[in-house]
């Protein structure tokens, strides 16, 4: 008896030097997004949320820190807990552009999170209101120099995808537009319908939806080749206006520091969502195309892409203290 008392005592003696490790995940996971809901990113998370709580045997839950475009929801997950338990869903504008156009970036991306999963890319749409006097973006770039200053174009927030694309059509047209920030392209489709702006560049998803409702027109998309969400839509550089071939993404980052074990298990839950068949036609049907990367490719990804859009900013003057 004594024996066992030992054996006992000494196994509880070392259960309490080690305890059990938690398998992850073991609570819910919050994604964040740095703009508001109703935007694309939020459209895109929705399509895969139910995949990846199979793949995970948690909760996934959505969350909203919109600002500075998707700067304010990049720094809130910087500064989290690095346990795999929250991590940001970003766009080309948070992960590269942001870094370059502003004079004083918050984050660096590569130094302050570590890469999960690319999970999207789509083109823009150069978009108008459907009563500006244009049906093509040659007369669109027509119209607006016969009207220098009095157009305005809006955007998801300061240094985002929608704010350059807009400034390298600038640059390379020489028309001026204003600039007019928003945070995010929900309420900034609200003032282009509306009227308040005459132009916007929005992921196509988004755009097609409202061009297909007839609330605004489609002069053109940036991809090399045209969208099957947009197939009467030509490209910018099949109108013969600018030489604009502009791809964005999305992608998901954690916390730098974040445990290994969580970063391939979100990985690979994101790869099993974006291999579901129908997840991928409800994806191209809006014009996004399924482009999953792993955490390795995707570090590889974003370390090409920066100095690329860096130098984009460059070229646009596009800067922002």
């Amino acid at each position: 008896m004594w024996i066992y008392r030992i054996f006992l005592l000494g196994f509880l003696l070392f259960l309490a030097i080690n305890p059990a490790k938690a398998v992850y995940p073991d609570k819910p996971i919050k994604i964040i997004i740095g703009f508001p809901a109703g935007g694309p990113l939020d459209a895109h998370i929705r399509l895969l949320v139910d995949k990846l709580q199979t793949s995970l045997g948690q909760t996934v839950i959505v969350d909203y820190k919109a600002g500075a475009g998707g700067t304010v929801g990049a720094q809130f997950v910087m500064q989290s807990t690095a346990d795999g338990y929250t991590v940001l869903l970003a766009n080309t504008g948070t992960m590269v552009i942001n870094p370059a156009i502003y004079t004083k970036s918050p984050y660096d991306t590569l130094k302050d999170f570590q890469p999960v999963a690319r999970t999207a890319q789509q083109p823009l749409a150069l978009i108008v209101n459907k009563d500006v006097q244009a049906n093509t973006l040659k007369e669109f770039v027509a119209y607006a120099k016969a009207n220098p200053g009095k157009l305005n174009y809006g955007s998801a927030g300061n240094g985002g995808i929608s704010h350059l694309v807009p400034e390298m059509l600038k640059s390379e047209t020489g028309i001026f537009m204003v600039h007019i920030p928003f945070k995010g392209s929900a309420p900034a489709f609200t003032d282009l319908i509306a009227g308040h702006v005459q132009f916007m560049a929005e992921s196509v998803p988004q755009a097609a939806n409202y061009a297909k409702q007839g609330k605004v027109k489609a002069l053109a998309v940036t991809s090399a080749k045209r969208n099957s969400a947009l197939p009467s839509t030509p490209t910018v550089i099949e109108t013969g206006v600018a030489n604009l071939d502009v791809v964005g993404f999305y992608g998901i980052l954690a916390p730098k520091g974040t445990p290994s074990e969580a970063i391939n298990k979100l990985s690979q839950a994101f790869k099993e969502a974006l291999e579901s068949p129908d997840v991928q036609k409800k994806m191209i049907d809006q014009g996004a195309d399924p482009a999953y990367l792993n955490a390795e490719q995707f570090t590889k990804f974003l370390a090409n892409e920066m100095p690329r859009w860096a130098k984009a900013v460059k070229q646009a003057g596009a800067k922002i203290d």
